[in-house]
């Protein structure tokens, strides 16, 4: 008896509670979701197009370096004096003539016997065997010196007039220094 005693009051105890807690004590939240409710919906936004990605393609590779001097007048007036200068436009043309000094690598050297060469990279991956008395790039180049390190060539160019040659010094570098 005790336990039904006990069970009853627990469930009248539990009714009081739940009772109480009826009020309508949240009228104003009510309120404000049915206006929340009672106004148009928003617009969403799609999903803007966006273009393809085109790679650029440099094309300016194969030409002097705008960080590399040009010939400046006041060198070539300096140089004026060699009057004999001229490029000899009799002997044939190496293959290495065909490109411009500015696409050409140094990629390595050899030795073969008593002879050493330098290994030059052309535009299109050609690697060549050079020497020391052979000519590359547009502009004459003589090949004077090799190193392991470097290649100099001294290129006969205009100094401007029609019939003014200078000669420039200029360096092939081992790739990857």
């Amino acid at each position: 008896m005790r336990s039904a005693l006990s069970t009853s009051l627990a469930v009248i105890l539990c009714s009081t509670l739940l009772a109480s807690c009826s009020g309508n004590e949240f009228s104003d939240l009510d309120t404000f979701m049915a206006g929340k409710k009672a106004q148009p919906g928003g617009f969403i936004a799609l999903i803007p197009t966006f273009s393809t990605y085109e790679a650029f393609a440099y094309s300016a590779a194969v030409q002097r370096s705008p960080f590399d001097r040009p010939v400046e007048v006041r060198e070539i007036t300096q140089l004026r004096g060699v009057t004999a200068l001229k490029p000899d436009n009799s002997r044939a043309k190496e293959f290495l003539e065909q490109f411009t000094f500015d696409s050409l690598l140094m990629v390595g050297t050899l030795k073969k016997g008593e002879q050493d060469w330098v290994l030059i990279q052309d535009p299109e991956g050609g690697v060549h065997r050079v020497q020391q008395g052979d000519y590359v790039g547009r502009n004459h180049g003589k090949i004077i010196n090799t190193t392991d390190t470097y290649t100099a060539v001294i290129e006969i160019v205009s100094d401007g007039s029609p019939e003014g040659w200078v000669e420039r010094p200029r360096a092939i570098k081992l790739s990857g220094l």
